[in-house]
């Protein structure tokens, strides 16, 4: 059973950890990425379905280099080719998962890698900021009546609404959108995480964060600002892939886990009243004491009554009014003033 709205309907966050091509060629290490993801508290190890063919063409031309950023130089073709996952590990690595507890959860890159994820019996699609302006691909993976997951880095508004009418066009309401800076790594300048309440309002959806920068914080402050999704690429230390250099370690992941349960924890509420631990504290309130010996039948004046620390007397408030009244009894100087003090 998917655990995503399970986790939303309880108001806590699904946090998926992205092993993208941090496998670095190697079925084991996937694997052993999903035992680790879920020890760190990870919901669901995510992957990427696809090879190279189903992204692009094999071709030589200066339209298919890439030029700057993490792969300056790369031709689309041979990146796509290095980092794909073999469509032979899905089942083991899906297997695992189920074994460690958590979901599996791909991104299908066309129909094929959409038909390849149902025959194995996938229970929800991620679709990739890039590919969130390919509609039929949308629309194809929404028919299939599972949960979509839809990254919008670089989307407009506009762009983002043609995606869920492309899921709804096909009978599917089950959509969560993801903020997401498509820049590896994200500089924090360039998060927009603000966007998180506008999109919640504007889509009237539940709104993540699929997350690129650098250590936890990101993650906190989505969360902070209403995300209920965190995505996050981890990788296992050693292993060298194209994605390596701006994913998470297991440890950092871990952290990150801890620092968004905590995160949303510290942001419940509107809900103002006293902890069992605030009850407690209360003795250190300030509050009315007989700072000097006061007889029976005295009035009370300011020079005898204290504000002071602890809090077994009346509130400060009731100054005013006890200073028209006279002493119910002797009050000896460190006593609290009480209702039982008062005379007429």
């Amino acid at each position: 059973m998917f655990k995503l709205y399970d986790r939303i309907n309880n108001g806590e966050v699904y946090i998926i950890a992205e092993m993208s091509a941090n496998h670095g060629g190697s079925l084991e290490t996937a694997l052993e990425i999903v035992r680790q993801a879920a020890k760190a508290g990870a919901d669901c190890l995510k992957m990427q379905t696809y090879t190279a063919d189903s992204l692009t063409i094999d071709c030589d031309n200066d339209y298919f280099k890439i030029k700057g950023g993490l792969w300056d130089g790369y031709k689309l073709y041979d990146l796509y080719q290095d980092a794909c996952t073999p469509y032979e590990w899905h089942e083991p690595i899906k297997k695992e998962c189920e074994k460690c507890g958590i979901d599996f959860l791909s991104t299908p890159f066309d129909n094929d890698g959409v038909d390849f994820l149902e025959n194995i019996g996938a229970e929800a699609y991620k679709i990739a900021s890039f590919e969130m302006v390919d509609l039929p691909l949308v629309e194809y993976a929404a028919s299939k009546g599972k949960p979509m997951i839809i990254s919008t880095g670089m989307a407009s508004p506009e762009e983002i609404q043609e995606a869920v009418d492309a899921c709804k066009k096909a009978g599917n309401e089950q959509i969560v959108l993801l903020k997401c800076c498509s820049e590896y790594p994200a500089p924090w300048a360039d998060m927009h995480l603000g966007n998180i309440p506008d999109m919640k309002a504007r889509f009237n959806l539940p709104i993540g964060l699929s997350d690129h920068s650098a250590g936890s914080l990101g993650a906190v402050v989505g969360v902070s600002l209403g995300a209920c999704v965190i995505e996050k690429h981890v990788k296992i230390d050693g292993v060298e892939s194209a994605d390596s250099k701006f994913s998470m370690t297991m440890e950092e992941f871990a952290q990150m886990v801890s620092d968004v349960r905590n995160a949303t924890l510290m942001k419940a509420g509107p809900d103002y009243r006293l902890t069992e631990g605030e009850k407690a504290s209360t003795v250190f309130r300030r509050s009315l004491f007989a700072i000097a010996d006061i007889a029976k039948g005295e009035a009370f004046t300011r020079e005898k009554i204290g504000i002071i620390r602890p809090g077994y007397g009346m509130t400060p408030h009731n100054l005013d009014r006890i200073c028209t009244l006279k002493a119910a009894k002797d009050i000896k100087r460190g006593e609290p003033i009480l209702e039982d003090c008062l005379g007429e």
